[in-house]
């Protein structure tokens, strides 16, 4: 496998990783919004990797890239609540369907992911040096 490919394949790793954590940090920026029980209101987003060929010269080596950001379909979180001003007749309060624990093992699981990949590119970027001081000495 050519350094290339290992810088292809890392970067494309950090790029969906970051694509991640953005999903993670809207989540959780948006758990607590209420809003009315009639639907509507912000749900939880996820997003869906689909590996890459880098090409017919390297069939085996694989990147990733993000396919799409889906809705979370569970229901909303139900809150009873009967003086907030959202509430329905019956007294409840939709938050969106956002688990905060759910969310911060995601946060851990991408940022972990993003950190490898950045190290492997900083070792790539190491053994391509000491292979150049190599060849000039």
């Amino acid at each position: 496998m050519s350094m290339n490919n290992v810088f292809h394949i890392a970067a494309s790793a950090l790029t969906a990783q970051s694509m991640r954590l953005n999903a993670v940090a809207s989540n959780l920026a948006n758990a607590d919004s209420a809003h009315a029980s009639t639907g509507g209101g912000y749900k939880a987003k996820q997003v869906v990797f689909q590996a890459v060929g880098l090409g017919k010269t390297t069939p085996w080596a694989q990147g990733v890239r993000m396919k799409e950001v889906v809705e979370d379909q569970r229901p909303s979180r139900l809150v009873y609540d009967p003086k907030h001003p959202l509430a329905d007749p019956k007294g409840y309060v939709a938050y969106p369907n956002v688990d905060p624990v759910e969310e911060m093992v995601n946060m851990i699981s991408a940022s972990r992911s993003y950190q490898t990949n950045a190290e492997v590119m900083t070792t790539a970027r190491n053994l391509l040096q000491r292979t150049l001081a190599i060849t000039q000495n």
